[in-house]
C-alpha cells in the first residue's frame, strides 16, 4: 500500500529535476488559478491532454503534478497511479509553498 509520502515531492525536489529536464509538470488548476500564478514549462491539464496522458504517454513516464495547496495534485497523482503510471508524484504544499521557497516572483493568492 502506497503511502502519501510515497505520492508526495518537495518543491526543492521538483525544482532540480526541472533543472535536470528530467521530470513533466502538469498543473490541476483552473485556467482562471493557471493565469494568476505558474511555474515556467508547467503544462495546465484539460480534458483533452488528461485524455492524451492515460492514452498515449509512457507509464514510467515522471510526472509532478501541481495545484495551489497540495490537495487537488495529491488526487490527480493517486488516479494516474491507478492508471498504471508508475512515476507519478504531487508536488507538496502546491504552488503556494513553490512561491515562498523556490520562486518568488511567482504570485502568491
Amino acid at each position: 500500500m502506497e503511502t502519501k509520502d510515497d505520492l508526495e515531492i518537495s518543491t526543492t525536489e521538483v525544482a532540480a529535476l526541472l533543472k535536470e529536464g528530467t521530470v513533466t509538470l502538469v498543473d490541476v488548476r483552473t485556467p482562471g488559478e493557471y493565469e494568476i500564478a505558474r511555474i515556467e514549462g508547467c503544462r495546465l491539464v484539460d480534458e483533452g491532454l488528461a485524455k492524451e496522458i492515460v492514452e498515449t504517454w509512457s507509464k514510467d513516464t515522471p510526472i509532478v503534478t501541481v495545484c495551489h495547496h497540495g490537495v487537488r495534485s495529491l488526487g490527480a497523482a493517486e488516479y494516474l497511479r491507478r492508471q498504471g503510471f508508475t512515476k507519478t508524484r504531487s508536488m507538496r504544499g502546491g504552488i503556494d509553498v513553490w512561491s515562498t521557497t523556490v520562486d518568488p516572483s511567482v504570485p502568491r493568492y
